[in-house]
């Protein structure tokens, strides 16, 4: 969308400019009065699996599912408090290591039948070189055969 404005060491920075992008570097000893002395907690939660278990310093067997953040919807009176939590993303799950497994399993068997089939090949060639071979042996004894029987 549209650029941002930052400030750069060296220009003005004048009334024209409606807003500056800055960053707090080092803080003083008095707060920024609606900027430093007020604690603004985070929107929302991370998304990603691996981020949720660092956040919570959990370990690969816990349940990520179970550490969301959840974000508290408006309620109706007379209705029961509704939350909404993202959907995690990199999550594996018995069906994730299902699909891998299977997968696996294909690519060997299709490596095994590609053996076999290599195999059975090199052995078909192997017999018609052998089946020319002789033919071609049969047809030097026939001619060698009617050459003696010319003489």
């Amino acid at each position: 969308g549209e650029r941002r404005r930052k400030s750069v060491r060296g220009c003005i920075v004048d009334s024209n400019l409606s807003v500056l992008n800055l960053v707090v570097v080092k803080v003083g000893e008095n707060d920024i009065p609606g900027l430093t002395d007020v604690h603004v907690p985070r929107k929302l939660g991370p998304k990603r699996a691996s981020k949720i278990r660092r956040l919570f310093n959990l370990s690969k067997q816990d349940n990520v599912c179970q550490y969301v953040v959840r974000k508290p919807l408006s309620q109706r009176e007379g209705k029961k408090e509704r939350s909404h939590a993202p959907k995690i993303q990199r999550l594996t799950i018995p069906i994730r290591l299902q699909r891998k497994r299977r997968l696996f399993a294909l690519k060997r068997r299709k490596a095994d039948m590609k053996e076999k089939a290599k195999a059975e090949y090199a052995k078909l060639v192997a017999q018609k070189r052998k089946q020319f071979r002789e033919a071609k042996l049969q047809r030097k004894r026939s001619r060698s055969e009617s050459k003696s029987a010319k003489e």
